[in-house]
């Protein structure tokens, strides 16, 4: 790695605008983000979420487009366009095909500009955003943290509930938005930073165009209040209806310019980057959290030290008991030499891969641009690089002390345990340092021994095959990653009893395989760049990793020894079992997943597809070591296995290892089909109670499968009905307030298919939200859909289906997804094709095909706080 910013040119307008511009020669398309200088931290106490209140005005119209108009002519455009608000920026972006660069910045540029601000308008988003304040306070997990944030800080604005309170949302008048959009969106607080496949003359010369004109202007200023220092250790208990506690621990941290924080950051990846983390190794592992996580984040001038979990609340005090042993480790003997090679070694794969998107590339840019200047990014990785144990020791020593602690657990509400500030006190005080097992000696995996395959070529990807194994190959020009995996499609499906057998059989591997226990196989992947990573589907399984390309061969290796021979240890399967009984039963925490998993039982019934892919909490505590060997020795012994490797690779070089890497598969019988899978509507109807402050409401239908010729025309139905500027969006959320969140899908596996729609709401207009919902998809039968809807639809899902392909991953998925589950490779040819051949009659046929009142399956999770 030379530079993180080669290639990136900048020039600043007379006004004082920024405009950074990297051409990408290997892109498909081109990212555009506008980062304006102006968030949460801006606010004074009056305007508390106002930044967020502006965003959403953003989208909503100039004097010269009206209202949905700059959602509609992006997706027209084939571009995807959102934002989100931080506490030191807002930030705006769109990805479209690289020929529709300067259409796409002319409607970023006025949507900047002249953002109307209509007060009828206002005042109806204001709703909308109180539903999604709503949700955010029903979601467990984003509530513990912004809790946490109020336990840390006295002062400073980051402590304050940064999307707003209802009666502070709903007092806003235009002039307040109107005085904020004036007084903060000025040239000099804005920095426009564009990637891809368009010339930076071109990016500068149409910057010139759209923004030179723009008048300079004092940008208002009102910081926040300092906070002064202080220790104390703080707790906090939020109790709610809820399955699972969430657990969110932390310690001021420091500036993200500030010395102390490359070691603070690298602290953080010492606990939590990777399998090989210390809290993975010491509380994940052992089954007592589902997921942990350590952050050093620093929005401008603060920085918070965070540990979060979700766990079940019986293990609460197991779980703080050793997270304070490892902080008293870091305080103390600090990481070893192979902790910090270990995270330097990720650190490099995983800085790739956050700038290997364009729309990552453009805001790290922006970002570190408006933190002081573009250098500042190959500055960080080298602080980062220069970072020592005795470094580590020093600042974990200065921040993360017992006496400055803070804890926040959301439990279920009849959880008779506490987090008492005595006893968390006793703990991080008391704790002895708790040492995480030792990295086994290094043991590389073999390299694979050549093997020739005959091969073919489909376009971009290259097609080996050898006895019962495939290998397919998508060089992707200018990535330094590779993205390996290895897929099987499913040989049979599940029942009530099965539930989860096939993810807990395939996240097992992981727990050791061949020469490497659990600690061994994380770090030899590690070792790559890369981490182990599994994807169980109810139509295929597979392990993958992302690395470093010059480690392919060795990945592809260590790939096939963990699917082919499992160690399979009896606790071992145990622990993982207890972690997918956790996950189960905190899946019903989730008010978007868990309403579509009713419907989707209500339509199949509980088996298959209708079944939740990591189990029941029923079927998991039937499951064992017996059933996952049995399941793994079934599903190998019949069917092909593919390997697909796509990034930075040469097939013709490439396919003699590869295939040798595959040796270690045997030749397996024909696998025969499954059949397809009806629509059997078992509950019309799925309605469950619960203490929360929305009312979800998920609908499915019968669909077409992954196969049916009739999928193109529904994924257009499903893009005219959703999105920013579709039908639902535009009915039920711009019109009517009812929601944040409405959408609409097509959700298509191997043997059927379903078209879900969803909304929350505000239980009092639960009725008002599903008759709307109902009467929108009932007019896509009863009448056509309009050229203009055609268009906009048809050039959306053509120009996403070149704009997804900017990343290893994203194009090993497509692949994936076509030669498993779909007709092939001459899918991936001309993917836009098949959406240009629809038409409006096909559009409406397929409404009055599939949208049938009496096949609906209606699954409402009923708030009630």
């Amino acid at each position: 790695m030379t530079s993180w910013i080669e290639g990136v040119e900048r020039r600043v307008l007379a006004n004082g605008l920024t405009v950074l511009a990297q051409y990408d020669r290997h892109a498909p398309a081109v990212a555009m983000v506008t980062h304006v200088k102006a968030g949460f931290f801006d606010e004074p106490d009056r305007w508390q979420g106002i930044s967020h209140v502006l965003e959403h005005m953003f989208f909503k119209g100039t004097p010269t487009r009206g209202v949905g108009q700059i959602a509609a002519e992006t997706k027209g455009l084939g571009g995807y366009l959102n934002a989100h608000t931080s506490y030191d920026a807002t930030c705006y972006y769109v990805v479209a095909p690289a020929d529709r660069f300067a259409a796409v910045a002319a409607i970023q540029a006025d949507a900047l500009r002249r953002a109307s601000i209509d007060t009828g308008e206002l005042a109806r988003e204001l709703k909308v955003i109180v539903e999604e304040a709503k949700r955010k306070l029903d979601t467990p997990s984003a509530h513990a943290y912004e809790t946490l944030h109020e336990l840390l800080f006295d002062r400073h604005r980051i402590r304050r509930w940064r999307i707003g309170t209802e009666a502070g949302l709903l007092g806003f008048t235009r002039a307040d938005v109107d005085g904020y959009y004036r007084s903060r969106y000025v040239p000099d607080r804005v920095i426009v930073a564009v990637v891809g496949k368009v010339p930076t003359a071109e990016v500068f010369a149409t910057a010139e165009r759209l923004y030179g004109d723009w008048p300079a202007a004092l940008g208002g200023v009102d910081p926040s209040p300092e906070e002064p220092w202080r220790s104390g250790v703080r707790a906090r208990v939020l109790r709610g209806d809820v399955r699972q506690a969430d657990l969110a621990l932390g310690w001021r941290g420091v500036a993200p310019l500030a010395p102390d924080a490359a070691p603070l950051d690298v602290a953080a990846a010492v606990l939590s980057s990777g399998r090989g983390s210390w809290l993975y190794q010491t509380v994940r592992q052992p089954g007592l959290v589902s997921s942990i996580g350590a952050y050093h984040y620093s929005p401008a001038e603060v920085g918070v030290f965070s540990i979060t979990a979700d766990l079940a609340p019986g293990d609460l005090a197991a779980v703080v008991e050793r997270i304070a042993g490892l902080i008293a480790r870091l305080r103390t003997t600090g990481p070893a030499t192979a902790d910090l090679e270990r995270a330097a070694t990720l650190r490099k794969a995983q800085w790739a891969r956050r700038l290997e998107s364009l729309d990552g590339r453009a805001m790290a840019f922006a970002s570190a641009e408006a933190q002081g200047g573009l250098e500042i990014l190959d500055q960080e990785f080298a602080r980062l690089d220069a970072v020592t144990a005795r470094g580590v020791v020093e600042v974990a020593a200065r921040y993360l002390a017992p006496e400055s602690v803070s804890a926040v657990a959301f439990v279920p509400a009849a959880w008779q345990g506490d987090l008492a500030e005595p006893w968390l006190a006793a703990t991080f005080a008391g704790s002895p340092p708790l040492s995480p097992a030792e990295p086994p000696p290094p043991a590389e995996p073999a390299p694979p021994i050549p093997r020739p395959a005959a091969r073919t070529r489909h376009d971009d990807v290259v097609h080996a095959s050898a006895g019962s194994v495939d290998v397919l190959i998508r060089p992707r020009p200018g990535a330094p990653l590779v993205s390996v995996g290895v897929y099987r499609r499913r040989v049979a499906e599940e029942s009530p009893d099965t539930a989860g057998l096939g993810t807990l059989a395939i996240r097992s591997l992981m727990r050791g395989a061949g020469r490497y226990d659990a600690n061994g196989l994380a770090h030899a992947f590690e070792s790559l760049g890369g981490s182990l990573s599994v994807a169980v589907g109810a139509d295929w399984v597979g392990v993958a990793a992302s690395v470093l390309a010059e480690r392919r061969d060795l990945a592809a290796s260590l790939l096939v020894e963990t699917i082919t021979a499992p160690r399979f240890d009896p606790a071992e399967i145990e622990r993982e079992r207890r972690t997918l009984a956790e996950e189960a039963v905190h899946a019903a925490d989730d008010m978007f997943r868990y309403p579509v998993q009713m419907a989707l039982g209500g339509a199949f019934g509980p088996v298959g597809y209708g079944l939740p892919v990591k189990g029941t909490v029923a079927s998991l505590e039937r499951l064992g070591a017996y059933q996952v060997r049995a399941w793994h020795g079934a599903e190998l012994a019949a069917g092909r296995t593919t390997m697909v490797a796509v990034g930075r690779v040469d097939p013709d070089r490439s396919i003699p290892s590869l295939v040798g890497a595959m040796a270690g598969f045997g030749p397996g019988r024909e696998a025969k089909p499954l059949p397809a899978v009806p629509w059997a509507r078992v509950a019309p109807e799925v309605v469950e109670s619960r203490d929360k402050s929305q009312t979800a409401i998920a609908m499915a239908f019968p669909g077409p499968s992954r196969t049916d010729p009739d999928r193109h025309a529904v994924e257009v139905l499903a893009a005219i009905g959703s999105g920013l500027g579709g039908r639902l969006f535009t009915a039920l959320r711009e019109r009517r307030s009812l929601a944040y969140t409405v959408l609409m899908s097509s959700w298509q596996r191997a043997r059927a298919g379903a078209l879900i729609s969803y909304i929350a709401t505000s239980p009092q207009r639960e009725d008002e939200a599903r008759d709307a919902m109902l009467e929108e998809l009932r007019r896509f039968g009863a009448q056509s859909v309009t050229d203009e809807e055609l268009d906009q639809a048809v050039n959306y899902l053509a120009g996403q289906a070149i704009v997804q392909r900017q990343t290893t991953a994203a194009m090993a998925s497509e692949l994936v997804d076509a030669w498993l589950i779909g007709t092939g490779l001459a899918e991936l040819t001309d993917p836009a094709a098949a959406y240009r051949a629809v038409t409006k009659q096909a559009v409406q046929a397929a409404a009055q095909r599939y949208l049938r009142s009496e096949d609906a399956v209606v699954a409402v999770v009923r708030g009630g706080r």
